[in-house]
């Protein structure tokens, strides 16, 4: 049968038909037929061997498709999720539900100044339990709403949110969000806020063992009661107190929702003492808080729409925290909880939640001779001259400063304040006001040490000669920049030297000369020093310090300067203890920021500013100055809001600041006519009280010590010879956009503006003529830069 016949077959029966058998001579004749063909194919299948052998071996082919198979991935799966059950299972019963933290168990902080001898004592736990039908059930909902909408119906962990807390954490990124309102309630009465994995494993087991012993009432009332608020309150009862003077029966829905956002971050979103981003994100938290309410069907949208926010009222301080006392804890409370955030990974809610009241020793920098010596020295020079009965303005006076031993850093006396329980904000941290001129030393730093030439290419240093003509306009490459700032009473100089320019606070010479070194190389500067720059632009205005900064900033940069330019960042703890445990603090002396040279050309360039310039007779005349060595700067901004004079001794600086608020509201005011003892116009300036403060305590508390500067520039080092009268003001404004410094100052001389009590308002030249120049608009924030050392800034 053939092929064929057999393929047919096959289809037909559906097997193979038995193959036919051949006689043995048929196969023998086929054999022999079949050799000569054999013989003929072996060479060629000898040489195809050969070709084969040479060739090398090539790996079996599907290898790794053998190994991954979907059935070896998928039992390797299962079995990894049979051991985490298995150890999960383990975990769960091991770990048992711990005795809550009772507020029995907080401790007082304790406080000390650096000699040891006790500061202050804080550690009344403000707390006290309400049951929840006490607290109205819409309040309820607006902690529900802000933290967990879908607490009534979800289990008691967030799974995403907690394996996206345990991945951070062995990450080292500490903070994260996500947890149900059982699980920060877990954290809050069972366990801590270490943000270790153990701790993070035994939040998720017991949050599963609470859901299974208690309601969901239950847990909500245990975490509104444990929940830490700010203002020293725990527990929504003592937030009620805290924030609207009434207990939480009666607290209003927009109160609820209020307090509810605190708890993200209490000090930030503390009303009272919030900045101005703060007060901005706290609102939005509010606005998100009732949002969610109206999405949930817990509030009418007509009935939201309609509720404006709740603005708290002021707190009230804890005894025992009454003059100085308040500010110095509250800044070292706060310099702790940033070290925690820093280093532990905290929220700045767990971060003070770790802080206050928790049984800490510490002791601060501050040396209490000192700190006597600075509070006698601001009743002396201000408190002790303002009379508020027959003067408003008397009352709107703020008083901060800041002293820091610029060799280590230490914050060794404070002002933030007349008294912490009538003025809760910190004048001495505060950073709402212009630090004005104060600020004229940084853009020569940043001169100094970044090489910078003028417009015509002349190397920057204390001899450049600048154009000091009124309303100067500021070029750049030869472009007008569109800035042209007022010197202090419309007062016009010629050509003038760095060095006298900074004596004497000429504003169109550092507004260009900031241009001159570019803004962002001055704001990079500012930057390096210590200043917080976030969200400043750097525009031409901010040469005239247009921004806003503290006395302990100003201080920190004014430090550096004195250490030759190594950075220090003022610190007012000495140590830290819990217990039998420490934190490792943070040096305040960090690495070098400016050349050594740099900065001390700053310094022997400000020791001009003092003995020829806007601070000569409240510090260089003073009697008890006995040849010490000073280098500082005066300050007053725009319409006479702040004061400023932050100088230095070779051993200590100290930054003083005045400001102008109206209370309560906070709003910015003028210090014009305080004490009612400046002559005419009435204008308090930084070579004024702030002087006068800053030589009474500096001369009482130092001896007499020499700078040891690296530098070829400035007054200490190149005596100016007393300086002739500047120009008078000039009858019209300069039209010239080059930057070449005129001939010669204006041709009418006389006596330097502001020089005597019956000096001409600014709209008037020195005989009592109204000036000819045109009005020219001011840009927005520019300080007002006096000339002489009783009107300057």
């Amino acid at each position: 049968m053939g092929r064929a016949e057999e393929r047919r077959a096959r289809q037909r029966g559906g097997r193979r038909a038995a193959p036919r058998r051949r006689s043995s001579a048929a196969v023998a004749d086929q054999a022999s037929q079949a050799a000569p063909a054999q013989e003929s194919q072996q060479p060629a299948a000898a040489g195809r061997r050969s070709r084969r052998a040479a060739k090398p071996e090539k790996p079996p082919k599907g290898r790794i498709r053998r190994l991954f198979t979907w059935k070896k991935m998928l039992g390797t799966f299962l079995s990894l999720c049979v051991l985490a059950i298995g150890g999960f299972l383990v975990l769960y019963n091991m770990v048992d539900v711990p005795e809550g933290n009772p507020a029995a168990q907080r401790q007082s902080n304790v406080y000390k100044y650096s000699d040891g001898t006790i500061l202050a004592r804080d550690g009344k736990v403000n707390r006290e339990i309400v049951s929840l039908a006490k607290v109205p059930k819409k309040v309820q909902l607006t902690f529900v709403a802000a933290e967990n909408k879908t607490f009534y119906s979800d289990p008691a962990i967030n799974v995403k949110g907690t394996a996206r807390g345990l991945l951070n954490t062995l990450r080292g990124r500490g903070k994260q969000g996500g947890s149900t309102i059982t699980q920060q309630y877990v954290k809050n009465y069972y366990l801590n806020q270490d943000q270790t994995v153990s701790r993070k494993l035994k939040e998720l087991v017991i949050s599963l063992k609470v859901e299974r012993e208690k309601s969901k009432d239950e847990i909500l009332a245990g975490y509104i009661n444990t929940s830490y608020y700010g203002r020293n309150a725990y527990g929504i009862q003592a937030a009620a107190q805290a924030y609207y003077r009434v207990d939480a029966e009666d607290l209003t829905v927009e109160q609820g929702a209020y307090l509810a956002s605190l708890l993200q971050a209490p000090s930030q979103y503390d009303w009272a003492i919030a900045s101005d981003t703060g007060k901005r994100l706290v609102t939005a938290r509010w606005n998100y808080v009732l949002n969610n309410m109206v999405e949930e069907d817990w509030l009418p949208k007509d009935k939201r729409d309609a509720m404006k926010f709740p603005v708290p009222k002021a707190p009230k301080r804890a005894p025992g925290l009454e003059g100085q006392k308040g500010y110095l804890v509250e800044l070292a409370n706060h310099q702790l909880e940033k070290h925690l955030m820093d280093t532990k990974g905290l929220t700045q809610s767990e971060a003070e939640s770790k802080v206050l009241q928790q049984g800490w020793t510490i002791t601060l920098n501050i040396d209490p001779k000192k700190q006597a010596a600075l509070e006698k020295a601001v009743k002396t020079e201000l408190t002790s001259k303002l009379n508020v009965k027959k003067r408003k303005v008397d009352g709107q006076v703020q008083a901060g400063a800041v002293s820091v031993d610029p060799k280590t850093g230490k914050i060794v006396a404070m002002y933030g304040g007349e008294n912490y329980y009538e003025h809760y904000i910190s004048n001495a941290t505060r950073r709402d006001y212009q630090p004005a001129s104060t600020f004229k030393p940084v853009i020569l730093a940043a001169a100094l040490d970044e090489g910078a030439k003028t417009q015509d290419g002349k190397q920057i240093g204390a001899n450049t000669i600048y154009d000091g003509k009124n309303r100067h306009q500021v070029v750049d490459n030869g472009s007008k920049v569109g800035f042209a700032p007022p010197n202090e009473d419309e007062a016009s100089y010629g050509p003038i030297t760095v060095q006298k320019a900074m004596n004497k606070s000429v504003n169109s010479v550092f507004a260009q000369m900031g241009t001159d070194v570019g803004m962002k190389n001055v704001m990079a500067t500012a930057d390096k020093l210590g200043m917080d720059t976030k969200g400043m632009q750097a525009v031409p205005a901010q040469t005239l310090g247009s921004m806003g900064a503290s006395p302990l900033e100003m201080a920190g940069i004014y430090a550096t300067f004195a250490n030759h330019g190594q950075k220090v960042t003022p610190s007012i703890i000495k140590s830290a203890e819990q217990g039998t445990s420490s934190v490792d603090l943070p040096k305040p002396i960090g690495a070098s920021v400016l050349s050594r040279t740099a900065a001390d050309t700053v310094t022997s360039v400000l020791t001009g500013v003092v003995d020829d310039g806007t601070a000569k007779d409240s510090v260089a005349r003073n009697s008890e100055r006995d040849g010490q060595q000073v280098a500082g700067k005066t300050g007053t901004s725009d319409e006479n809001k702040s004061a400023w004079f932050t100088g230095y001794t070779p051993g200590l600086v100290t930054s003083v600041g005045l400001f102008g608020e109206s209370m309560p509201s906070g709003k910015h005011v003028t210090l014009k006519g305080a004490t009612g003892l400046i002559p005419y116009p009435h204008r308090v300036n930084g070579g004024g009280y702030p002087a006068k403060i800053w030589a009474d305590y500096t001369f009482g508390v130092t001896d007499k010590t020499e700078f040891d500067l690296d530098a070829t520039e400035g007054a200490a080092v190149e005596p100016s010879d007393t300086p002739s009268a500047p120009a008078s003001p000039s009858t019209s404004p300069s039209h010239s956009a080059s930057t070449e410094p005129s001939k010669s100052p204006s041709k009418s001389p006389s006596k330097s503006p502001s020089q005597s009590p019956s000096s001409p308002p600014p709209s008037q030249s020195p005989s009592g003529r109204p000036s000819s120049s045109p009005p020219v608009s001011t840009p927005p924030g520019i300080p007002d830069d006096p000339v002489d050392p009783n009107t300057e800034q």
